[in-house]
């Protein structure tokens, strides 16, 4: 629901982790977020959330009173967890509406 989202608070770096009930292949990681500056995204194939490796790291453009709405095309790979690391931001709260991952 766009109605909905996560927020930070206030302090960075930030991070949450996406689970996968069993390792899937991913093409493309797309997010719609407000105010994040610097984006990490990192994979685990673990049965836990443990051993991340780094997918891609990205400074985002700043889109001041809309939702940035940022697609990472990836070389296909598995992942039963993705993590999102919110390195810094434009402002001192950032907030995450949608994360989609395809495969």
């Amino acid at each position: 629901s766009s109605e909905t989202f996560w927020t930070t608070t206030g302090m960075f770096p930030q991070e949450f982790i996406v689970g996968f009930p069993k390792c899937v292949k991913i093409s493309r990681v797309a997010i719609q977020s407000y105010l994040v500056r610097t984006l990490r995204i990192e994979r685990s194939v673990s049965e836990d959330p443990v051993g991340f490796e780094e997918c891609i790291e990205k400074d985002l453009e700043h889109t001041e009173g809309q939702l940035q709405k940022e697609e990472f095309p990836l070389p296909e790979f598995q992942a039963t967890y993705l993590r999102f690391i919110i390195k810094s931001a434009f402002d001192h709260f950032v907030s995450v509406h949608r994360v989609m991952a395809e495969g």
